[in-house]
């Protein structure tokens, strides 16, 4: 709730010129709080009357000042006024500085979002994908959808967000539009971007994000093991559509290639590699960085499959690729004939290359990491936690070597003499 506004002129007898006139001066009181400027006329201090908030006499050129304070005081209401149906945020301040004229223009929220998504789309396949602009798209819905639950409003300025915003928008993507938690902070990290936008031009002058820090859970990366694999290989009842949906992502398990990297493989992307075998060698959609593949006889087995297909044979791509997402709606119908209790996707192949075929067979986590197309290390090294079915061999391997430490000794061996 916010107090009713005083205004009040009086002189400010320190600011007297040589012949004793004073500067006259507006105070605007809010809520206690205050905010002052010179009116820029002076007069005779003996001449005012601080009661009434004018000067005394009944001359015309009284008349006209007078009729000038008035205008001022009405102007201020109505900005008051107008700033109660317009914000919720209403100072002495902001009142004096609209009134002079100093007050900018209102960046709101949702209008720099807005325009920050239209940046990236007319940017497209010009360092920014169409996955990247799905994300922001649905984290602008996201913030679209807080503002108007928790603020009923459609916009607000973004000088509004704060930690409280922040932490709110984080609560309200969980609690209302069930968002887990890793997706949750995601969106919020999106949203970020927007706040640094805002920083960086100075529509802000404070980084609402400085004690918030995103959280993220660590899950457990699901991949098929080499039993779960094998079954999808060997399924002979599929439909063609799902045949050639099953293919592709088999080939992405032997092959680690992201789904969207499939798509732009093209023939020029198969070498000679330094061992006379066929590699894929081509940058990562994501990154650029390049993925440097030998191609293992599985997937060689599918390139062979599709060589005659007309998408291939007209130059498209290596293989015949649908969509991302009809393909993982085909994956469901497939892990269903398969019986794979999980949920297939187009990204759980290249899960599967990372773990089962590769470092559960021993290849080094760096040469892992070269041909997936990581830049760092570190990006690895989420795929390269113990796997069960290798801590199960270790453990046998135990076993038996602790059988035979415990087996009793042969009854013709004599004790050693001490």
């Amino acid at each position: 709730m916010y107090g009713k506004m005083n205004v009040l002129f009086y002189p400010k007898k320190s600011e007297r010129n040589d012949y004793g006139m004073v500067m006259l001066y507006a105070r605007i009181t809010i809520n206690g709080k205050r905010g002052e400027f010179s009116l820029g006329r002076r007069i005779d201090e003996q001449r005012w009357d601080s009661r009434g908030g004018k000067l005394r006499g009944t001359t015309t050129e009284v008349s006209n000042f007078n009729r000038f304070l008035d205008n001022v005081k009405n102007r201020l209401y109505d900005i008051y006024d107008s700033l109660l149906k317009e914000r919720e945020d209403i100072s002495a301040t902001i009142i004096k500085n609209i009134y002079l004229g100093k007050e900018g223009k209102e960046y709101m929220l949702l209008e720099i979002f807005q325009e920050h998504n239209d940046e990236i789309e007319s940017l497209l396949e010009k360092g920014f994908t169409k996955g990247t602009l799905q994300r922001y798209k649905a984290a602008f819905k996201h913030v679209s959808a807080y503002i108007q639950h928790s603020y009923h409003r459609n916009d607000i300025p973004v000088r509004r967000v704060d930690y409280k915003f922040i932490t709110g928008l984080e609560f309200f993507l969980k609690s209302q539009r069930n968002c887990e938690h890793n997706t949750a902070i995601k969106y919020v990290v999106n949203f970020k971007k927007i706040i640094r936008i805002a920083l960086a031009n100075e529509w802000i002058t404070k980084d609402p994000f400085f004690h918030w820090k995103a959280s993220w859970k660590t899950k457990e990366k699901q991949y098929l093991t080499q039993t779960e694999l094998d079954t999808l290989r060997e399924m002979q009842s599929f439909l063609p559509r799902l045949d050639l949906v099953r293919d592709i992502f088999v080939f992405c398990c032997y092959t680690g290639l992201a789904y969207s990297d499939v798509q732009q493989l093209k023939q020029e992307h198969i070498i000679i590699g330094v061992n006379g075998d066929r590699w894929i060698k081509m940058p990562r959609k994501k990154t650029k960085a390049i993925s440097s593949i030998p191609l293992l006889p599985p997937a060689e087995e599918i390139i062979l499959k599709y060589s005659e297909h007309p998408y291939v044979l007209d130059g498209k791509g290596v293989l015949p690729v649908l969509t991302n997402q009809k393909s993982n709606a085909y994956l469901k119908e497939i892990s269903d004939v398969c019986g794979i209790n999980k949920n297939l996707t187009t990204h759980l192949a290249r899960h599967t290359f990372a773990t089962t075929v590769t470092l559960s067979n021993g290849v080094s986590i760096s040469t892992v990491s070269k041909m997936l197309g990581h830049r760092s290390l570190k990006t690895t090294q989420i795929y390269a936690k113990v796997l069960d079915s290798k801590i199960a061999d270790e453990m046998d391997l135990l076993k038996e070597r602790l059988k035979e430490q415990e087996s009793p000794k042969p009854e013709n061996e004599t004790p050693s003499k001490t």
